[in-house]
């Protein structure tokens, strides 16, 4: 048993003792590996209560980070979230340097409808204003992700896309000092280093990782150059409660090499006429985690982090058919457009569980509040230099300069009410209050700009869970979303775009119903149905001046509605049968069927009126499918993955050709990877990736804000391996 511990405490893919004993839903197999213990998990839901949150009669998900399954070293999230059904990931480059992840209809730019959070606190910059994620951390320090569909509302907040949740590894509290390394090199001079080191002297535990990325990427001039840091040190001051400061920051440079038209992606996708456009955002979050139990059935979470960071971009500003040459009147090449942003945002949360009886029915109660105070300053359309480098100097001064602020009163309930031994009623309520408030000049100093807005409002939800034998049950959950227009709907950047002046919040409700758990050791499975409601949603049409010339055009759409299937499936074809085998052979398939239309929604050119209703939901695919085939024999962990996404639309009018080719379809595409994870000596372990195995030329996204406007194509066939160490 001793051995088991230490196994349990320094592996990757467990997040803690605690959680092991409170899920009702885990299944471990244990498997002998070089004399080494190793354990891995079956689950595919969360426990019905986890730490202070409840996760009982939701739609939820758990993914271990599993090098023989994902390719972590390149942050690939399509084969991290290869088992999670419905999600759709824009791929804006290569590198995994952003995480744009959406499902139901959401939007996916840089998973600007989900709640994203890291050990349980925020890394959206603005969760209401501007709440674009420019944070990712390395895939190869998590230990598991929790994700938590549009009914996470109540207990995280009113987003429509629900809430993920990125747990980093903990250190091996048998140990004084561990130290964990791997090197990675691959195609397209791409070099990736993480290193961590951890463990526990008397009541102190650490863990810190600095990691390091880059490469040339896979198109011409799209080199990165990415950092990533992390630090924790928790101190556990007795048997009752504990503090943990926390510190991670992220930044990179990367040459963008811009959007492509219809025409120049026909030729090849590898095509670029961009090479001195950059992106650069440099992200900080400090936090202070206090954990404390006031008796074995009370226990209160306090959180309270920074957001410290800033988002620059200096590129050449031009259509997809306008190449970035010098100016022959000019001698030189042309100005370069500067643009930036500077974020500075505090939150504490403080959670509590409270377990009680009243009459014989067992119940949970979670409760919390948050506060949340952030100020943005944007500056954007500065005249730049003519140079190639990244340089944020500017020649003339800002056409945009604006002072941003939000902030964010919450308070929230739930109470799990166990009514039998058997069937379980969660009823939550959250409300919010949002006051924004927007300040400064716009186009080159002549327009003056104020915006503000005060919100406060009630959102409402409850869950219903049935076991319906001790491995299967049934779930379904209904909560109300809100989503306030962000700065970024009155404030384009790119000159494509014109913003409707009459904006209006979003408001909706998301509806689950579904039936998992698994039958005997061979099968496992989770299906389920959705509703999604989401009226006034906001979104780009493609419109055509007097001249001619096209535009996008922002506004409420209408009310769009997102209903379909999602399912997962997982058969074990060798231990299933016989536990006591070696090997195993298993299939997994996420399928995920979409039918997001538009309704009461209308668009008015030149004072003609044009219906939208019966238009598919932009950036929504119909169908989702994953399939993925994993071995495990002694040492060996290896996955096959084969993906399909469906045709899409980039516009709430459904546009089929734009000449910019900022807007269009998205064409189905199939991708194979191959991920492989081989460990030996008991220390040592050796990694292999090949992605797009069978060098498919496709896109997922047509973009027209940076680094667009255009196609921006996907990576063809790429491979990295790699050698790690744990000692």
């Amino acid at each position: 048993m001793k051995l088991l511990y230490k196994v349990l405490a320094a592996s990757a893919l467990l997040p803690s003792l605690h959680h092991i004993a409170t899920a009702q839903t885990t299944k471990k197999d244990t498997v002998l590996l070089d004399s080494v213990l190793v354990r891995e998990s079956r689950s595919k839901s969360l426990p019905e209560v986890s730490g202070n949150y409840i996760f009982s009669g939701k739609k939820t998900n758990l993914v271990y980070a599993d090098p023989g399954k994902a390719n972590l070293a390149g942050n690939v999230a399509r084969t991290l979230f290869s088992q999670v059904p419905g999600i759709n990931v824009w791929e804006m480059d290569g590198a995994g340097l952003q995480l744009n992840i959406g499902t139901r209809g959401t939007d996916m730019h840089r998973s600007i409808e989900t709640n994203i959070r890291q050990n349980g606190y925020n890394t959206n910059s603005d969760m209401f204003g501007y709440p674009e994620n420019h944070y990712n951390m390395p895939f190869q320090a998590i230990g598991e992700v929790q994700y938590v569909r549009g009914a996470a509302a109540l207990q995280f907040g009113s987003q429509f896309g629900g809430m993920v949740n990125f747990k980093i590894k903990e250190p091996d509290a048998t140990k004084a000092f561990g130290f964990e390394t791997e090197q990675t090199a691959g195609s397209n001079r791409f070099i990736n280093s993480y290193n961590a080191i951890g463990g526990k002297v008397g009541k102190a535990s650490y863990y810190a990782y600095f990691s390091s990325r880059t490469g040339n990427g896979w198109r011409p001039d799209a080199a990165f150059n990415a950092h990533a840091y992390y630090a924790n040190i928790k101190y556990q001051f007795n048997s009752k409660g504990s503090i943990a400061f926390q510190f991670s920051r992220s930044d990179y440079v990367q040459q963008i090499a811009g959007g492509l038209t219809d025409a120049q992606y026909a030729v090849t996708s590898r095509h670029s006429n961009r090479f001195r456009n950059f992106f650069n955002p440099v992200i900080n979050i400090p936090a202070i985690l206090f954990n404390y139990d006031f008796s074995p059935n009370t226990h209160l979470e306090v959180t309270s982090h920074m957001i410290i960071g800033e988002r620059n971009s200096v590129q050449f500003i031009a259509p997809s058919n306008v190449d970035d040459t010098l100016n022959r009147t000019l001698g030189t090449f042309n100005p370069r457009q500067v643009d930036r942003d500077y974020y500075t945002g505090f939150t504490t949360e403080a959670r509590l569980k409270h377990d009680y009886s009243i009459a014989r029915v067992s119940s949970t109660l979670a409760t919390g509040v948050r506060f949340f105070d952030g100020v943005t300053k944007r500056k954007q359309r500065g005249t730049g230099t003519t140079a190639t480098n990244f340089d944020l100097s500017l020649t003339k001064d800002y056409g945009i300069d604006l002072h941003l602020k939000t902030t964010n009163y919450a308070v929230f309930a739930e109470n799990l009410f166990r009514l039998t031994d058997k069937l379980s009623f969660t009823p939550g309520a959250r409300f919010e209050v949002i006051n924004t408030d927007m300040s400064g000049v716009i186009v080159n100093r002549t327009v003056s700009v104020s915006y503000r807005g005060n919100r406060n409002f009630p959102l409402f939800g409850a869950g219903l869970q049935y076991q319906v034998s001790r491995a299967t049950q049934f779930y379904g959950n209904f909560s109300q979303a809100y989503r306030p227009y962000i700065y970024a709907n009155v404030t384009p950047a790119d000159q494509l775009t014109i913003v409707d002046p009459n904006m209006k919040d979003s408001k909706g409700y998301d509806f689950d119903l579904g039936y998992r758990g698994k039958i005997a050791n061979a099968f496992t499975f989770d299906v389920n149905a959705f509703h999604v409601f989401y009226g006034d949603r906001a979104g780009t049409l493609t419109t055509t001046d007097a001249a001619n010339v096209t535009h996008l055009y922002l506004t409420n759409i209408g009310d769009a509605v997102a209903k379909g299937i999602e399912a997962y499936t997982e058969i074990s074809l060798i231990r299933g049968f016989n536990s006591q085998s070696k090997s195993d052979l298993r299939i997994f398939n996420t399928l995920a069927y979409t039918h997001g239309r538009y309704k009461n929604a209308t668009i008015n050119v030149a004072g003609v009126n044009t219906s939208l209703t019966g238009n598919q939901i932009e950036g929504t695919p119909t169908w989702t499918n994953r399939t993925g085939l994993t071995y495990l024999s002694g040492a060996i962990t290896s996955t096959v993955l084969f993906s399909y996404v469906g045709k899409h639309f980039s516009d709430a009018n459904n546009t089929a050709f734009n000449p910019t080719g900022a807007s269009g379809i998205v064409p189905a595409y199939k991708l194979v990877d191959f991920a492989m994870n081989y460990r030996f000596l008991n220390r040592y372990h050796v990694t292999f990736n090949m992605n797009n195995v069978l060098n498919e030329k496709y896109f997922t996204r047509r973009i027209n804000m940076y680094p667009g406007p255009g196609i921006l194509p996907g990576d063809g066939v790429s491979f990295n391996l790699g050698l790690g160490m744990k000692l």
